[in-house]
């Protein structure tokens, strides 16, 4: 038998989840399942929000659920419930077993070997006790003190959508029927700031900033939070339209991570499988720069896309996607891996029920040695992306044009304000041509990526 263990501060909770966990499979085991796998859950969660200085906002709540996966062969189901007593849990699983007998049968279905199954050793350092250890008036002041400091900031910052200051704390278990028991807990804490600034004329602008830790005491002093927020947003003011050209265009790294989520979406194993992602087939292939290098590791100490295994019971892993420009891998789950004749690379991810999808460990852009200062003042006219709106990228044509704001650069420093423009080009050209790298990346999620630059682009404007 496979297990983890780790400490927690109530011992006899842990215990009595991994052996519901255990107790599932065992029931469906015994229901005539020719596989099984339990998932259980349970978090505690706290929000407030305060818009000038008063509370608008205030949320604490705790859940427990499981789920349960059953295969009668190549016929798989799944339930879920928050009922606990032996009576709601005896129903979740005679259901998932009642409605296996009647779905589709799919030969790529089932849980993995049990030769590929285990779990990252050690701390991982992914939970802290003191993301609690605020008492509620001092949880909303984190969230008054940053909204304050980006009020007091500018005396054209007005008005503001308010600070904020959430916590939570999450617990795992996954036990199968190849006798695999794993789990662990995380933790998360965040503060924020989103003020509106005005003009004389009665222009407005609203931007954010925030910070989020495993651990309070690795988060930002609120009052650097509401700062930077308010010098975000000033910087908004005034904006215009620039004329319509082919130029560089600078992304933010706020902004530049959503160009490295569209290459996650061309290798999920998903979406590559169906022939619906414009990366299908191009393995081995140069799809990128050869300064373009995408990794995504689920092993990172402290990563918020860290865990000992993934949503299957495979150990996570560091997994190179692209090398040197050269697409060196998709990110597969067990299914996907079946369907496409390869191995998993441990990013499955699921929720209580239903078959697991595909998820990011801590995926990133390895980050290149210019500051964001020496990528900006190389560029003798052009675009700094701060934000984009809504969604225009084809996964299946690579083709993209999205809404976008930002500054404009002229002769390497920012000029003026951007607004209601549109940026366009071609995924397949685009990462071709990324020119810049810079040096700053910074994990404020699973997912993130430096200060990029990215030639020939479309800016539509005026």
């Amino acid at each position: 038998m496979l297990e983890t263990l780790v400490e927690t501060d109530n011992p006899k909770s842990a215990t009595d989840l991994r052996e519901r966990a255990q107790d599932v499979v065992r029931q469906a085991m015994a229901g005539g399942a020719t596989a099984a796998e339990c998932v259980v859950r349970e978090g505690d969660e706290f929000s407030t929000v305060v818009r000038l200085g008063q509370v608008e906002t205030l949320k604490e709540s705790g859940s427990r659920a499981i789920g349960v996966r059953v295969f009668f062969g190549q016929r798989a189901a799944s339930t879920y419930s928050s009922d606990f007593s032996s009576a709601g849990i005896g129903r979740m699983v005679r259901s998932a077993l009642e409605l296996s007998k009647v779905t589709s049968e799919d030969p790529f279905g089932g849980i993995p070997e049990a030769a590929q199954l285990g779990a990252l050793t050690g701390d991982l350092d992914l939970y802290y006790e003191d993301v609690y250890s605020l008492s509620g008036p001092e949880r909303i002041e984190y969230a008054r003190r940053a909204e304050k400091a980006a009020l007091d900031y500018d005396p054209r910052i007005k008005n503001s959508e308010g600070g904020s200051f959430d916590a939570a704390t999450g617990h795992k278990v996954l036990a199968n029927s190849h006798g695999f028991v794993g789990e662990y807990r995380r933790s998360y804490c965040s503060v924020s700031a989103v003020p509106i600034a005005m003009t004389e004329d009665g222009g407005m602008q609203r931007d954010f900033w925030f910070s989020v830790a495993r651990s309070l005491g690795k988060l930002e002093a609120p009052e650097k939070v509401g700062v930077i927020a308010a010098q975000r947003t000033l910087r908004r003011l005034g904006g215009r339209k620039c004329k319509t050209a082919q130029m560089p265009v600078v992304f933010d790294p706020m902004v530049s991570s959503s160009l490295l989520s569209h290459i996650f979406e061309g290798v999920n194993g998903d979406s590559v499988y169906r022939g619906a992602s414009f990366l299908a087939g191009k393995l081995g292939e140069k799809i990128a720069g050869v300064n373009v290098n995408v990794i995504d590791d689920g092993t990172l100490v402290g990563g918020f896309g860290t865990s000992p295994f993934d949503g299957e019971g495979i150990p996570t892993r560091r997994t190179v996607v692209v090398e040197n420009g050269v697409l060196k891998s998709y990110l597969l789950n067990t299914y996907t891996a079946k369907k496409l004749g390869m191995q998993t690379t441990g990013n499955a991810a699921r929720g209580l029920a239903g078959t697991p999808g595909i998820g990011p460990g801590n995926y990133f852009l390895q980050p290149g040695t210019k500051t964001p200062q020496e990528i900006i003042g190389g560029i003798k006219e052009g675009l700094y992306v701060t934000e984009f709106l809504g969604h225009g990228a084809n996964l299946v044509t690579g083709d993209y044009s999205r809404g976008a704001s930002g500054m404009w650069i002229s002769g390497g420093e920012f000029a003026y304000p951007v607004e209601e423009i549109t940026v366009a080009g071609n995924l397949k050209e685009m990462f071709f041509n990324i020119s810049e790298i810079g040096n700053d990346l910074e994990f404020r999620g699973s997912m993130a990526a430096p200060t990029v630059r990215v030639d020939g682009l479309i800016v539509g404007g005026e």
